[in-house]
């Protein structure tokens, strides 16, 4: 059976460039100006040299930025939940040049793609509260991806890119980062048809653990793509190298062999909530997943979003047809004292709050932080003993 055909295309359409063409752009750049680009605007590159945005070829002018905002698809009629992009206080070159773009997140700044500039516009004070609103929701500087969105620039720079390198998620997370065309390789290599991708940017307690196992139960799947966020989070979050050792221990020790792949992907975490969800489903699909999980909050951060808002965008706003990956829809899923197993909640409607162990992240920070595991009903006892190891390496040793 043939994989899930990628989202707008008959195959995977990366940017990534041969070695032979690496050498010829190199080579190219040395005469070219260049402009360094923003976090965002340098995980927009990976993620369309990774194939994972298949099938852009470069970055969106004001117009496709805009149409993408207002209505989930480009000028052309493309459907794409949010606009790619490649913002920044000014430019070096005109329209029908060529342009270097060089690493903010290296060292040296070394060169990640060429670019052939096709427009180069500026973002009106109401082309900017548009996409605010409609992509994240809200206009609020407090919130991280408008903080972020905004802190770019006004000046957009299109055009089609050639990428020349995955920057830095690569060389940091050799046995994590995978692009979309070895992620489909290694589904194939398994003998997998239908698969469910898992998203995450934390570690995965018990209740993400049973959340996986009850989509593979039933959607009658034949593994879990669990799709780890490598790149740049709020502060506080969990760093990446700490989430994947958490992760790689849980599935060692708790799930049978070939039913898990763990890798992770280079981007930045937008925590635009439903927009940021149904972009989740594009790129999954052209990871060859026939499934995503999205559950509660999904995406989100604070109290921008409602609960299901990133489950109810795909009934309600997202067309028809628009997508073949299907999505399976969660509730939050606690440990049940009464049942000694965890379960959605939406499936307990017996249970009272007490019923469950629940536990808030600021409480399971301050467990961790004081070498105190949560129960094992909450996380798994090598998981935490990861993660107790980094916050007292943070925190400082227990007594001190």
């Amino acid at each position: 059976m043939a994989l899930i055909a990628p989202h707008g295309a008959g195959e995977l359409r990366p940017l990534i460039v041969d070695d032979v063409r690496l050498s010829e752009l190199e080579a190219e750049a040395l005469t070219l100006p260049s402009l360094m680009v923003s976090s965002a605007a340098a995980a927009n590159a990976v993620m369309m040299g990774a194939g994972y945005f298949t099938p852009l070829t470069g970055y969106m002018n004001r117009s496709d930025a805009l149409s993408v905002a207002q209505n989930m698809c480009t000028s052309d009629g493309l459907f794409w939940p949010v606009p790619v992009v490649n913002l920044a206080e000014s430019c070096p070159v005109q329209a029908g040049q060529r342009l270097g773009l060089t690493d903010p997140n290296r060292e040296g700044h070394p060169l990640l793609a060429v670019m052939t500039v096709t427009a180069v516009e500026t973002l009106s004070d109401d082309d900017i509260l548009t996409i605010l609103k409609k992509v994240f929701r809200t206009d609020d500087p407090e919130h991280p991806g408008v903080a972020a969105f905004t802190a770019q620039g006004r000046t957009v720079i299109s055009g089609p890119i050639e990428v020349l390198n995955y920057s830095y998620f690569a060389e940091d997370f050799p046995n994590t980062f995978r692009t979309a065309m070895a992620i489909r390789s290694e589904i194939a290599e398994r003998g997998w048809e239908r698969v469910v991708a898992f998203q995450t940017r934390n570690p995965m307690h018990r209740a993400h653990e049973e959340l996986c196992r009850m989509a593979m139960e039933d959607l009658a799947a034949d593994g879990v793509l669990v799709h780890m966020l490598l790149g740049k989070l709020k502060p506080g979050d969990i760093p990446a190298d700490v989430r994947d050792a958490s992760i790689r221990k849980m599935v060692e020790l708790y799930f049978p062999p070939n039913s898990v792949m763990v890798t992770g992907y280079g981007f930045d975490m937008l925590y635009a909530g439903p927009r940021e969800a149904v972009l989740h489903a594009v790129f999954r699909q052209n990871a060859g997943c026939t499934h995503l999980i999205v559950g509660r909050d999904h995406a989100g951060v604070g109290s921008y979003y409602g609960g299901f808002d990133a489950q109810t965008i795909f009934d309600e706003e997202v067309p028809g047809g628009a997508l073949k990956i299907k999505i399976y829809p969660a509730d939050h899923t606690a440990f049940s004292k009464k049942l000694g197993r965890v379960v959605m909640m939406r499936d307990a409607p017996d249970h009272s709050p007490e019923d469950f162990v629940l536990l808030s992240g600021t409480k399971v920070r301050e467990m961790l932080g004081k070498g105190v595991a949560p129960p094992p009903e909450f996380s798994r006892p090598e998981v935490a003993d990861i993660l107790m190891a980094y916050y007292q390496e943070i925190d400082g040793p227990v007594g001190k």
